[in-house]
């Protein structure tokens, strides 16, 4: 397993497989790998020659207040898993190469990031943008895989591959969870014992709503808030947002007569967990 710490490098690397004729599955992330990480790792192999991990936790799609300077760490740890998965390439990059002196170019959607998590995360889905396009540019995959948990971020990925012409196939990969529905993040490194035991109520209110629907309640404000109510009942909660809305576009919906997308983003304790799922109406 190679492990590039340069842009030129990693580029360098990339262009020697495409002259032999290999194609490049690609996994981009921030690290502290788990098993979510793992399955997109697994999704990734089989479609590609070689298998390139990124590690990188990107500056630009921080806010002000976020976890930036605290998010979790462990290279040793995903350099290992990402050996066991059979990844033939590391891109291990430092802030300041991916990111040198007078930096100045960005990458921003118009309509998708105003949606879910980019009404309280105004700079994150640009950050996003332009650290993926910049990934893209380095590695040269041909197929590039990226979890489902993060939907929003999936379907501004998909949007912006189309919108700049590159060629390359993106896979979504579906959420893995913890025995007890909670999905796996590297955020939940942050739970206190207490805090954990409260975090399975985005999934189970997610399971609540379907009950609902399946049920007839088709209004999305009285789902909205019984899955507020339900989530606020457990301790150290605080509901960012819940909403329905149309899983292409992410425009809210006000009743569920198609599939439906529902995504929430929790505040609980120090971290700030999203899930979603898709609903259906009978």
């Amino acid at each position: 397993m190679d492990i590039l710490k340069t842009k030129a490098d990693m580029q360098a690397w990339s262009a020697r497989k495409k002259k032999q004729g290999k194609t490049i599955s690609f996994v981009p992330t921030m690290g502290y790998l788990h098993k979510g990480h793992v399955s997109l790792l697994d999704l990734g192999k089989p479609l590609s020659d070689e298998l390139v991990l990124s590690i990188f936790v990107n500056p630009t799609q921080f806010g002000p207040n976020e976890d930036l300077d605290a998010y979790p760490s462990n290279i040793q740890n995903d350099l290992n898993l990402a050996q066991q998965a059979g990844v033939t390439a590391v891109f291990l990059p430092e802030k300041t190469e991916m990111y040198g002196p007078n930096y100045q170019t960005h990458v921003s959607l118009d309509h998708l990031p105003q949606y879910l998590c980019g009404r309280s995360r105004p700079v994150h889905f640009g950050g996003v943008a332009t650290v993926v396009t910049k990934l893209f540019n380095i590695v040269m995959p041909d197929v590039a895989v990226f979890g489902k948990k993060d939907f929003q971020q999936l379907a501004i990925i998909r949007q912006m591959v189309k919108d700049l012409d590159f060629n390359i196939q993106i896979i979504g990969g579906e959420i893995i969870r913890e025995e007890d529905g909670l999905a796996m993040s590297s955020r939940n490194a942050y739970l206190t014992p207490e805090q954990r035991a409260s975090a399975v109520c985005l999934s189970q209110a997610i399971h609540l709503l379907k009950q609902k629907v399946t049920q007839g309640i088709r209004s999305v404000p009285d789902l909205v808030s019984e899955a507020k109510a339900f989530i606020h009942s457990f301790d150290h909660t605080r509901v960012d947002y819940i909403e329905l809305c149309d899983p292409k576009t992410l425009e809210p919906v006000e009743k569920v007569q198609a599939e439906t997308l529902v995504a929430m983003a929790v505040q609980v304790g120090k971290s700030r967990l999203i899930d979603n799922a898709l609903i259906e109406p009978a």
